[in-house]
């Protein structure tokens, strides 16, 4: 499966869904074993961890920037030009972050918690319009 490639296809159909759980953002030198993770990039500086604010705690991970996990359902191809502009676009001219992750099948955005639902609701308009 290679995905959609076309802006106007992949913004009519966005389908932004949100993941239960309040995620949060951590990093350790190294990657440790048997912990539940959302993302895991590795930096020259270290690992970079998504992860749930419960495993982070449980952990004893310092960490940052508590956000929800939004996920555009389209699946998109890793490919497709303009996406991720757009909904970062959309959601700056609201004065809300966006961190931004492509994954195989998906695009996902870590937003700040309490703006999720504004989220949500700003990618609905931009798929209507």
């Amino acid at each position: 499966m290679t995905g959609e490639t076309q802006l106007t296809v992949l913004l009519r159909t966005l389908s932004p869904e949100r993941q239960p759980g309040e995620y949060v953002y951590a990093t350790v030198p190294t990657l440790p074993a048997g912990i539940e993770v959302a993302m895991a990039f590795r930096e020259q500086e270290g690992w970079t961890l998504v992860l749930p604010r419960e495993a982070a705690e449980a952990a004893g991970l310092a960490w940052t920037f508590p956000c929800a996990w939004l996920t555009l359902r389209v699946h998109s191809s890793l490919q497709a030009v303009g996406l991720t502009a757009a909904v970062a676009d959309a959601l700056a001219d609201a004065g809300i972050a966006c961190n931004a992750v492509a994954a195989y099948y998906h695009d996902h955005l870590f937003v700040p918690l309490d703006r999720a639902d504004e989220a949500i609701e700003i990618l609905r308009r931009l798929s209507r319009s």
